[in-house]
């Protein structure tokens, strides 16, 4: 299959003529539309009704960057090993005199916000939008549109019934505006314990379980035609064993610092990253080790019918600090929360892009599409190129779903780990020995079979469950690091060419899983630290920012956006992941109620490197990308 060459200027035009704004005949008072911010969700099929017209509405006004083309010129010319300004980053006063929106310009926006009655809340220092609130009523005039509620994936969400509208006078100005549909609220976290129902509030790890892969022998259980030896599943990797398995040492992160973005804030946080660092042996957080914040100019108004979930996302938090801080356990932790409804995760990341909050941002959250509008994607990418200029490394888990097909009925990547300019971490299934040593990996994709007594049910390998997502983009063109490294097999399988998923990858199943400690809630009522296992490609992506601390530590230097530099070392920094000789699988049990035997527990054999259209193979693939670090990883990259 012939490949279509990555062209920044062509993409980045792409997306523009998408949202370009076209004008509209108005003798009185001209409009312009912005196409792309309407959502293809929002349709007769599932409309519900109009919305509350006094139902409060917090959006973000986007302006573009002068000269679009020249951002993503520097962006890949401080990126590429084989450029002469490789590594020369510009700072974010720089990057804002070049390619900011002017004063004038926001100003602009301001004043016409203003004259509409809405509340100017906040305008970020590289002028990228204008946040603002008001009533849907409001919303109504000041767009041209109406605002319905719509029934999509069992939420009910509100959206413009088509696309926006402003005044032509701002038509060269603004870019899109985010907020005023609830795509936001599709967005998934990537990290699951694997169990066969959503657990409680709590959730303990059952017993029998394998302090290292292949500890404690699966017996009196039948073994399938095929199969290597039943073992019974690792209870939860410590951060010895899988920097042990990935032949990480010698650094501890020390003066770096990696920013994780999420949703709301673990009220516990600090106490459990401390009392799971002092049972693991690592090193408890110092004075100002961590710092916990909502990036400022955020919306903090729940609306009424919108999902809520901050449990769920205090356990992604939690994962995520402790993954980055069990991997660099001296390097510095500021996590950004957006304060409610998962609204804010753009203007948190360009939060932390344009101050420089970190050189490093890891991101274990993503949509199981990239049907979104491009209203809504275009602002992101720009930020996200921001902090490729600056030298941030952007990290994002790849998903949990394969290729989505069992969820979204086609073949697609997830986005943002679909963006060129981040770097995707996809799982695997790694297999720790005694030592601390690594025995095998295998790409992450679980099938399931229950032991009834007699057999396994169905028959091995069983039902499909999770696994590490990857594929090939439907926006964005192949670029230019994948040329000539992805396998025309890959854009085979996926029926198209284009930008491949994911770049490198990491520990993800949760069937060996990572042990962390949370505070929980029991269901005698009682609240109390907990430790149990997890996994997910959000056990992935924080697992290498972690190790790409100390890989800036050890070079004395930011990496910034390293997939460049992946594609090119290959083998000599990265364990290639291959399909295993026998087919490896795992005997796990389960409390059926989640925290106890009260209810009796479920046994069940979990078969890996079951990946769908997906598949591992010499070299790149779209299950684990180049691979995963390998014990010349760091000294590769220095």
């Amino acid at each position: 299959m012939k490949r279509t060459a990555f062209s920044i200027v062509v993409i980045l035009a792409l997306l523009l003529n998408v949202l370009l704004v076209t004008t509209a005949s108005a003798a009185a008072n001209p409009r312009s539309v912005l196409k792309g911010t309407a959502p293809s969700w929002a349709n007769s099929k599932n409309l519900v009704g109009p919305a509350n017209k006094s139902g409060d509405v917090g959006f973000r006004v986007y302006l573009g960057w002068k000269n679009p083309a020249a951002v993503a010129a520097l962006a890949k010319a401080v990126s590429d090993p084989s450029s002469a300004t490789y590594g020369q980053y510009v700072a974010p006063a720089q990057f804002r005199q070049q390619f900011a929106p002017s004063q004038a310009d926001v100003t602009a926006v301001q004043q016409w916000l203003h004259s509409q009655g809405f509340s100017v809340i906040y305008t970020p220092t590289n002028n990228k939008y204008v946040s603002a609130e008001g009533t849907v009523a409001q919303v109504q005039a000041a767009f041209g549109v109406t605002l319905d509620m719509y029934k999509v994936d069992g939420l009910t969400v509100r959206s413009p019934s088509a696309d926006v509208s402003i005044p032509s006078s701002l038509a060269n100005v603004v870019e899109s505006v985010v907020g005023l549909d609830d795509s936001s609220q599709f967005v998934h976290t990537n990290h699951t314990t694997g169990n066969d129902a959503p657990p409680p509030a709590a959730f303990v790890n059952a017993t029998p379980c394998s302090a290292y892969w292949g500890e404690k022998l699966a017996t009196g259980f039948t073994t399938p035609n095929g199969y290597d030896t039943l073992y019974y599943a690792p209870c939860g990797y410590t951060p010895e064993q899988v920097k042990g398995a990935y032949g990480i040492t010698g650094y501890d992160g020390a003066g770096q610092t990696v920013a994780i973005i999420d949703a709301y804030a673990a009220p516990t946080i600090t106490e459990d990253v401390n009392q799971w660092s002092t049972n693991r042996g690592v090193p408890t957080f110092k004075a100002n080790q961590f710092t916990q914040m909502v990036a400022p100019g955020t919306y903090r108004h729940p609306e009424k019918g919108m999902m809520q979930d901050p449990q769920g996302w205090y356990g992604e938090e939690t994962l995520d600090v402790e993954a980055v801080h069990g991997m660099a356990p001296a390097a510095k932790i500021v996590y950004v929360g957006a304060p409610n409804n998962f609204q804010d995760l753009d203007a948190a990341l360009n939060f932390v892009v344009d101050r420089h909050v970190a050189s490093i941002v890891t991101n274990s959250y993503g949509w199981t599409t990239e049907l979104l509008p491009f209203g809504y994607i275009k602002p992101f990418e720009d930020i996200i190129m921001q902090g490729v200029a600056e030298g941030i490394g952007i990290y994002f888990s790849s998903g949990d779903y394969s290729d989505e097909s069992l969820v979204m009925g086609y073949r697609t990547a997830d986005w943002p780990a679909s963006s060129p300019w981040v770097t995707a971490v996809g799982g695997t299934t790694l297999a720790v020995g005694a030592s601390n040593n690594y025995l095998f990996e295998t790409g992450w994709g679980t099938t399931r079979s229950v032991w009834t007594g007699t057999n396994w049910s169905p028959n091995p390998p069983g039902s499909w469950m999770y696994g590490g997502g990857g594929g090939v983009s439907m926006l964005f063109g192949e670029p230019w690091y994948q040329q000539g490294v992805v396998q025309s097999s890959v854009f085979t399988a996926q029926g198209r060419t284009g930008r491949a998923v994911p770049d490198i990858a990491a520990l993800g199943d949760p069937n060996a899983g990572y042990l962390v400690g949370e505070t929980q809630t029991f269901p005698d009522g009682t609240v109390k630290y907990s430790e149990y296992r997890i996994g997910g490609t959000s056990l992935s992506s924080p697992i290498v920012a972690g190790i790409m601390a100390l890989a800036d530590q050890a070079a004395g230097k930011p990496h910034g956006f390293a997939n460049p530099l992946f594609y090119k070392l290959g083998g000599m920094a990265l364990n290639d992941v291959v399909n295993p000789a026998l087919t490896e699988s795992t005997v796990r049990v389960d409390f059926i109620n989640g925290v106890d035997a009260s209810n009796g527990t479920r046994t069940s054999l979990r078969t890996t490197n079951q990946n769908l259209s997906l598949q591992t193979t010499p070299g790149y693939d779209d299950v684990t990308g180049m691979g995963t670090p390998a014990s010349g990883f760091i000294a590769a990259l220095k």
